[in-house]
């Protein structure tokens, strides 16, 4: 697979908000951030094993454990990891009629961004610096950024 998105993802390191460096405010979002996740994740039609990955390696025993009990913080890195997915669904919806939303994600892309591989291969590969990237790409087309 083309590494992806390496000559731009360096600029767009983004910080985290200073809401999430409070360990109550991530405790308070964590539930609502992992149901939000499990819809995107159906929307999305992805596997166990990407949603792991777009969350930064998780295990997939972990993330099926989480669904009958949420971790008490899932931490700065997830929490931002799932704010730009949610973005990037949004963006999609925003763009996008009917199914193409939520297909896209999966369709081969040949922006510079992703070399004609799929979006969903660059946030895996790329992580929180390509999930800005994709971000700032989508939020550009609708006139956002």
């Amino acid at each position: 697979m083309p590494t992806l998105l390496t000559a731009t993802a360096h600029r767009h390191e983004a910080p985290a908000p200073a809401a999430l460096l409070d360990s109550y405010e991530r405790q308070r979002l964590t539930g609502s951030a992992l149901a939000a996740t499990s819809s995107l994740a159906s929307a999305w039609q992805l596997t166990v094993d990407e949603v792991c990955a777009l969350l930064g390696g998780v295990a997939p025993s972990t993330w099926h454990s989480w669904h009958n009990k949420a971790p008490a913080d899932l931490g700065i890195d997830r929490l931002m990891r799932i704010s730009y997915l949610l973005g990037i669904y949004s963006a999609l919806h925003a763009l996008h009629q009917g199914s193409l939303a939520d297909e896209w994600i999966r369709r081969p892309n040949t922006n510079r961004l992703f070399n004609g591989s799929t979006p969903l291969e660059g946030l895996i590969v790329g992580g929180i610096p390509a999930m800005v990237e994709v971000r700032a790409l989508l939020d550009s087309r609708r006139g956002g950024g």
